[in-house]
């Protein structure tokens, strides 16, 4: 999985007053959790762009400076309800032994034939929750459509891996096609090809 580096600082004070100066200079108050103790940090708003305003999923190295190094999840963020400016963040660390807990973003892959014939694409999984060991966490998780007609669908049953477990019912459906007022029926479109076919090939009466 694609990692994104954050260059912060450790906190000195975490009550209220050190925590809205740190705000006031667009610093974002951080916590790291899964070690021996939790590691107050705080770093630059920006520096969390490519990875809160993103459909893609990362691991994250955070760096404190004097070598002090971590890798790690983000877990939780909160927003302000008015600005949306972030407010504040829980990262949870990475250990090579440990699984970990992650939503990763659903990729479609291909042309359903369902929808060519008028049927309506219904993505109902954008993002999936897996638990794995770091190092076998995907980047995405692709589904093939190209088979998808008109009433079928995709669950989680169809994209299982021995990297990593499904947080969700095995029958939790992904994406499905539904049918609509101008829908083709897929399989009596088969059916009229095969009957013309057929006369074709019938041989001419003497």
């Amino acid at each position: 999985m694609q990692s994104i580096t954050i260059n912060g600082s450790k906190r000195e004070s975490v009550g209220k007053v050190a925590t809205k100066a740190l705000r006031n200079a667009e610093l974002v108050p951080c916590v790291l959790y899964g070690g021996e103790a939790p590691i107050h940090f705080s770093a630059e708003e920006k520096s969390f762009k490519n990875l809160v305003y993103t459909p893609n999923a990362h691991t994250v190295v955070i760096e404190l400076g004097n070598g002090e190094k971590y890798e790690a999840v983000m877990q939780d963020i909160q927003f302000h309800p008015v600005t949306d400016r972030i407010l504040h963040i829980d990262f949870y660390q990475l250990f090579e032994d440990k699984p970990v807990t992650m939503q990763i973003p659903v990729r479609l892959q291909g042309n359903a034939p369902g929808v060519m014939n008028g049927g309506r694409l219904m993505f109902r999984k954008r993002k999936l929750t897996v638990k794995a060991l770091p190092a076998n966490l995907p980047d995405v998780i692709n589904v093939d459509i190209s088979k998808l007609r008109i009433g079928g669908n995709i669950s989680v049953t169809n994209v299982l891996s021995d990297d990593y477990t499904f947080l969700h019912p095995d029958n939790t459906t992904i994406v499905q096609v539904k049918t609509s007022r101008n829908a083709v029926d897929d399989e009596e479109e088969e059916t009229e090809e095969g009957e013309e076919g057929g006369e074709a090939e019938a041989p001419a009466a003497e």
